[in-house]
């Protein structure tokens, strides 16, 4: 109980500076206290190390980079401070996975499933963080992204664009993720169980980076984006956009907004890396 409710305060603490910093709107604290109760309470310490790595670097990484995006914002759904939405949509698998974990090892301790689920969680971070990098670093390719589902030239901040600079960065928000799962199996605190330390790396990398390519090819093909009549730009952004006008559906599935194509992109990446874990463990 002692080790839940120091969870729980950790939790609020960070949740509360997040929504200071404006990393957070008021339904994003909550939603990530809840999960950081999740994973603080039941966890421990290696369950939060790899929970904040990608919470502070993706944020960091939003706010430091939105004064230098330009007009290429207006294309997007939302700004920087996440919302309750977003915060499941990044985090809700990874902390499906911790408390998949935490029930079974109270039931069955020595039950094989243990590892994967580890690293399943690792994964689906590590596509979200691999997103969210990609995204905003993405934006100062010099060049225009090419839309996965066309190979066509679009503008910089079109949902399921690709660029050689946002495909790097990708891998960094990735790589990051999957090294500090590593580095924790080298220093025996992980869960990984007989799987190395660098095996472990390369499936939650790899992982993440199937999330992210989910993300991109529903982008470019299902998701929903809509065109705003007074500024002659296509945008996420419904039913209003940035300018104060109301856009109009041009293509995808209306339900299919960032959000879903965020939560396809952990949760496909945490079931990779789920399987692979089975697999090779």
């Amino acid at each position: 109980m002692a080790k839940f409710l120091t969870g729980l305060l950790v939790a609020l603490v960070i949740a509360y500076l997040a929504f200071r910093a404006k990393a957070l709107n008021k339904s994003g604290g909550v939603a990530a206290a809840i999960l950081g109760t999740i994973v603080f309470g039941l966890g421990g310490l290696e369950w939060a190390l790899i929970l904040l790595i990608f919470f502070i670097s993706s944020s960091v990484l939003s706010k430091y980079f939105d004064e230098k995006k330009g007009i290429s914002r207006e294309n997007f759904s939302k700004g920087s401070r996440r919302d309750a939405w977003q915060v499941a949509a990044n985090g809700g698998m990874a902390g499906l996975l911790a408390l998949s974990y935490f029930i079974l090892s109270k039931y069955s301790p020595a039950s094989e499933l243990l590892p994967p689920l580890w690293i399943g969680f690792g994964a689906s971070l590590a596509a979200a963080n691999a997103d969210t990098w990609g995204t905003e670093l993405g934006l100062l390719n010099p060049g225009k992204p090419v839309l996965l589902s066309t190979f066509k030239r679009v503008p910089k901040g079109t949902s399921g664009g690709v660029s050689l600079v946002g495909t790097l960065a990708a891998l960094g928000g990735s790589s990051l993720v999957g090294g500090a799962v590593g580095l924790l199996a080298s220093a025996g605190w992980g869960h990984g169980g007989n799987l190395r330390p660098f095996l472990q790396l390369l499936m939650i990398s790899g992982s993440g980076m199937v999330g992210a390519l989910v993300d991109s090819l529903l982008g470019a093909s299902l998701q929903a984006i809509y065109f705003c009549p007074a500024c002659q730009k296509e945008t996420e952004q419904h039913p209003l956009h940035r300018c104060g006008s109301q856009t109009k559906h041009l293509r995808g599935l209306t339900w299919l907004n960032n959000d879903w194509v965020n939560a396809a992109c952990t949760i496909s990446a945490g079931m990779m890396g789920l399987l692979l874990a089975i697999l090779l463990n």
